[in-house]
């Protein structure tokens, strides 16, 4: 009997081949930022400590809100494939080169090391997703972006117990991650030109009304809606230096040893993974049917300030560990979620320009804000805070974040049920 396929069962062939391609290549683009993500936090302990992470936080800061504009320069002149193809070789050499510095185990070689890292990740992350976004339809997006998004998670866990492995069970030091890295990343730069020669890069034309018209910021101001969104969003990355210090100073007092610490480092991180991967798909989806959006919303802030409040009465590093899991891991699952779903009722128009405003500027902003309250807190005032009194500060900030919530609420349903009221201006 002969199959016969009609165009709809082709088009939808061609969805899952592109979306099993896109899977790989994310998974294996996160499997090789996990080989270096530790170790850039570990190598900096090392050869600078770990007091000195919020200086670094705010010059990376500046270094990539600079490199950016360049970076989309090239992205405006240069087709998206060249660029990603382009700026793998750029890594892999920079890697390689990197690895021959940190042999001198210089301080200077660290902290270069570590905003490479940072760049590294934002760049090839925004690379992948801007050119998944040009060769995939909204409607394909919706059914195939849960799946491919899914990679990352499990390149995040894959790439943390890899790099604990190669540093515990083979030869491998630390500073050699920075080549397993190298390797994956030819292995996603050989990935594209496959996708290229099979014709899954094929673009489809841009929308324009996708397409910002003025400064993202104009897009904020003129809505009240917008406005509570970003602040609770900035109200985030505020709060994340604080719990990222607090555990980098436990990691530090409790592993002397750089390939030990690199090794918890790394499987820390896979658990953190397990976690993000296990609240998006059993809790996330439970908390948004029975509880609602701005429920999913409130779990980060709420069980941070439980956590945080735990960190003071018994500052350990498993209550580190357990109060950057109540960070980070609800932020990479039920938060992200509940955050795309408050974009719905808003005007792709403007929600692209706010964005952009938020992802270009805002969380940079505020992470420098977070790093220097860091410094004041713990050396520029004539009295300072230790790690466990920090928590404070995140107690602090989290009671914004709920108040702010709570106005986003009533905001919301009017929004669910009248749209347009978010192009009303403040």
């Amino acid at each position: 009997m002969i199959a016969v396929y009609t165009r709809a069962d082709k088009s939808q062939l061609d969805l899952r081949r592109r979306a099993v391609i896109l899977f790989i290549n994310f998974l294996l683009i996160i499997l090789a930022y996990y080989q270096v993500k530790s170790a850039s936090r570990s190598l900096l302990i090392e050869h600078w400590g770990a007091g000195q992470f919020p200086y670094v936080w705010i010059t990376s800061a500046l270094v990539l809100g600079s490199f950016i504009g360049f970076y989309h320069r090239l992205v405006e002149r240069f087709s998206r494939l060249h660029v990603v193809l382009g700026s793998c070789l750029l890594f892999i050499a920079l890697l390689v080169t990197f690895r021959a510095l940190l042999g001198w185990k210089s301080a200077a070689a660290a902290i270069g090391f570590y905003i490479f890292v940072d760049i590294f990740s934002v760049i090839l992350v925004e690379q992948f997703w801007s050119l998944t976004n040009t060769i995939m339809k909204t409607d394909e997006g919706r059914r195939a972006y849960w799946f491919v998004s899914t990679g990352g998670l499990v390149g995040g866990v894959l790439g943390g117990v890899l790099a604990a492995s190669l540093v515990k069970y083979t030869p491998m030091a630390t500073a050699d991650l920075l080549l397993s890295c190298a390797v994956l990343l030819l292995a996603v730069l050989l990935l594209n030109v496959m996708m290229a020669r099979m014709g899954l890069y094929e673009e489809i034309p841009e929308s324009s009304a996708l397409v910002p018209s003025g400064g993202g910021w104009r897009a904020l101001v003129q809505s009240r809606y917008l406005v509570l969104i970003t602040t609770i969003l900035l109200c985030a990355q505020l709060a994340q230096p604080v719990v990222e210090y607090q555990f980098i100073k436990t990691v530090e007092a409790a592993y002397a040893v750089l390939d030990e610490r690199t090794t918890f480092i790394s499987v820390f991180f896979s658990v953190l993974g397990l976690v993000s991967i296990g609240v998006n798909v059993v809790i996330t989806p439970l908390i948004h049917r029975y509880l609602g959006v701005i429920a999913g919303m409130l779990m980060q802030p709420l069980l941070l300030v439980i956590c945080s409040v735990g960190f003071m009465a018994m500052p350990t590093l498993w209550m580190a560990s357990v109060v950057k899991i109540s960070d980070r891991g609800l932020s990479y699952s039920i938060n992200r979620a509940s955050k795309e779903l408050l974009y719905i009722p808003v005007d792709p128009a403007r929600t692209y320009q706010a964005k952009a405003w938020i992802d270009m500027l805002g969380y940079r902003l505020f992470k420098i804000v977070g790093s220097a309250l860091i410094l004041l807190s713990t050396q520029w005032l004539p009295f300072s805070l230790d790690v466990a009194q920090l928590a404070w500060i995140t107690v602090l900030i989290c009671g914004a974040w709920i108040l702010v919530l709570r106005q986003l609420a009533a905001e919301y349903g009017t929004a669910v049920t009248e749209p347009d009221v978010v192009g009303q201006p403040l």
